[in-house]
């Protein structure tokens, strides 16, 4: 194993250097990802593939990259997964290179990315949602074994793997979450995780054997029951991703969605007792530790981290379950990180392939498990490595908002337009809109900080911001956006001065004097000596970003790692006791802050902390927006006692 060095910056021309500081050392999320859109910058294949292809492989390294992108607001990850799909769908929505009829159920995985793009605002998007339709159609004709569960492939009759578990119920899921209406597809992909742990389940390892053949023909099935004759710990790993994903998109309220929590809530007690205990690490047969030619294993012990911290994170797994989290990390870093000359990073020992019959055929045996190759920088370990990164970066921070609410309203800002299913929804400034106009990626990262982030769509009272720490009214509507706009009243002044007085944290983002009701929210304002002034100033024309630029002086007691942000068409502020201003320019106050009571208020003349000016595709980098944005959510959750 070759010695691990810090990353040199100057040798990566595609590394993603954090924005607050070109000197930091990078995460090691974004420096294996730095390596990987080094060599290979275009595409992604293996060097001795013909030709890069529609297939699952693609799929994981992709989700990991989407992972990064929420966590940076770099747009090279997004901008790298659109240039990708984009290679493979037309038009039309047809896919290259991918063929429906065979039913190959690894083809359905790099669908999680068609359904990124489709939600985001693009120009011709809807070929992305045509190619996710023809995925979904491939999955609605899928063969399947008596009580329902996909065969993996058509050429695997019969045969239900672990790995078939993350090829396709996360697309499944999102897909339902996205575009049906009942929901009633849920029942099918929770049956697919039952059925899977019911036909692989060994009752005295308490883990989970690779396939099952219903038919109990195949060489490697047992006669009796079916089961192939191994624990391999990726393919576990496959469905421990696949439970801890799909919960994402499984309801709160769907009457089975405990289901998949009890499933993880039994599988990783029995994961982790096989966990070496010396190097952190798993091995390729799970259960064979130290026997002749085992090994541990890069991919299998990447997905057990990631399910495992993921898990804690959410609240699915015990607090304590995160031991094995970090002592697993800590052993991939020991383990399988190696440094080339050129200061990239590599991930080694991951085995290229395993699976079951086929020609030449695979036994499933202990012996078979132990020929296959391994391969430097597989994707289905770099994958992985990256999203079990960027869990672990996050659990260092995420204690800053736990048990801390986040509420941001919905009801002075009530907008809505006619969304994907037809129906109508709320948009603009809400924490679900993944477009240009919504939260979705600050509200991302203050889940990352360990906050709960919800909306609060009644009129404010001691009632409705009860367990609310952080309360943010953004951009009030005039009769512009809103036929009957619910303007801040009195009422509603004295209920949110009493809460901020009583320790609540308050965020008002107005807007241009065009597009915001200012009559009535300065009234509230006032009351914290603040003011949103009927003059607008960075008016910006055309694509001449500079004129919206605002600089952050060194030592800024909110925006610490920012230097330069973009905030166009604001109203400045005037400011009086117990206000006072925080950021400003020339004579301009842009951004204050007024301590009241035991609370705290944050006011701007801009909700410029939305998609568009976060996501990094749209204004140069020069400007930190997102950086801005996770700095601020940060000292309001300080703030928040």
């Amino acid at each position: 194993m070759k010695k691990i060095i810090l990353l040199s910056l100057l040798v990566l021309p595609y590394s993603l250097i954090a924005q607050s500081s070109a000197s930091t050392q990078l995460p090691w999320s974004q420096r294996m990802a730095a390596s990987m859109l080094t060599t290979n910058p275009d595409s992604i294949a293996y060097p001795r593939a013909k030709m890069a292809r529609w297939e699952y492989e693609m799929g994981v390294l992709l989700r990991s990259y989407e992972l990064l992108w929420y966590r940076t607001g770099d747009a090279r990850y997004i901008n790298y997964i659109q240039k990708n799909m984009d290679r493979f769908v037309n038009a039309d929505g047809t896919i290259r290179t991918y063929d429906l009829d065979h039913f190959n159920i690894d083809y359905v995985t790099p669908g999680r990315s068609l359904l990124l793009l489709y939600q985001q605002t693009l120009p011709d998007k809807e070929k992305y949602r045509k190619a996710a339709d023809l995925l979904r159609k491939q999955l609605a004709e899928q063969p399947r074994t008596k009580e329902g569960g996909f065969w993996h492939k058509k050429i695997y009759p019969n045969q239900m793997w672990l790995d078939g578990l993350y090829m396709a119920e996360p697309f499944y899921a999102e897909y339902t979450r996205l575009f049906s209406r009942d929901g009633k597809d849920f029942n099918d992909i929770i049956n697919q995780f039952v059925w899977m742990e019911q036909h692989a389940h060994d009752p005295k390892t308490g883990l989970l054997y690779h396939g099952w053949d219903e038919s109990r023909e195949q060489k490697w099935a047992d006669p009796k029951t079916g089961k192939s004759p191994n624990f391999w710990s990726r393919s576990i790993g496959w469905y421990v991703m696949a439970l801890v994903d799909v919960l994402d998109y499984i309801p709160a309220d769907q009457p089975r969605r405990g289901e998949l929590v009890t499933i993880l809530q039994r599988l990783m007690p029995a994961v982790v007792k096989y966990q070496d205990p010396k190097e952190g690490c798993w091995y390729q047969v799970t259960d064979r530790g130290g026997d002749k030619g085992n090994y541990m294993e890069a991919s299998g012990t990447a997905m057990f981290v990631y399910g495992l911290a993921k898990g804690v994170r959410l609240g699915y797994l015990p607090a304590s379950m995160m031991t094995y989290a970090k002592k697993g990390y800590a052993g991939m870093l020991k383990n399988f990180i190696s440094t080339d000359e050129a200061g990239l990073i590599h991930l080694e020992k991951t085995v290229s392939v395993s699976g079951l019959g086929g020609n030449p055929y695979r036994s499933g045996s202990y012996d078979y498990y132990l020929s296959e190759p391994l391969r430097k920088d597989d994707l289905k370990g770099v994958g992985p490595f990256i999203m079990a990164s960027v869990e672990m970066e996050t659990a260092e921070e995420a204690g800053l908002g736990k048990g801390k609410t986040v509420g941001v309203d919905t009801y002075f800002n009530h907008e809505f337009r006619k969304g994907i299913t037809g129906e109508q929804e709320p948009f603009h400034y809400t924490w679900e809109d993944r477009q240009h106009s919504g939260f979705w990626l600050w509200g991302n990262t203050f889940r990352d900080l360990g906050a709960k982030t919800v909306s609060v769509p009644t009129a404010p009272t001691a009632a409705s911001l009860k367990g609310v720490d952080v309360y943010i009214i953004v951009d009030p509507d005039t009769p512009k956006e809103t036929t009957k706009p619910n303007y801040v009243s009195q009422t509603d002044s004295k209920a949110i001065s009493d809460w901020v007085k009583a320790g609540g944290v308050l965020v008002l983002m107005a807007n241009d004097t065009s597009n915001c009701e200012h009559l009535h929210f300065n009234q509230l304002a006032a009351q914290f000596g603040l003011q949103f002034l009927p003059k607008n100033v960075n008016m910006v024309k055309g694509d001449q970003f500079e004129q919206g630029s605002v600089k952050i002086s060194a030592g800024n007691p909110i925006f610490s790692h920012t230097k330069e942000v973009y905030i166009k068409e604001l109203s400045p502020l005037s400011v009086k006791a117990p206000a006072k201003p925080v950021v400003s320019a020339g004579d301009n106050v842009i951004i204050a802050v007024a301590n009241v009571g035991k609370g705290t208020v944050f006011a701007v003349g801009d909700p410029w902390l939305y998609n568009e000016y976060t996501d990094g595709r749209k204004i140069p980098a020069r400007y930190e927006n997102f950086n801005a944005g996770k700095d601020l959510a940060t000292w309001l959750l300080k703030q928040a006692k």
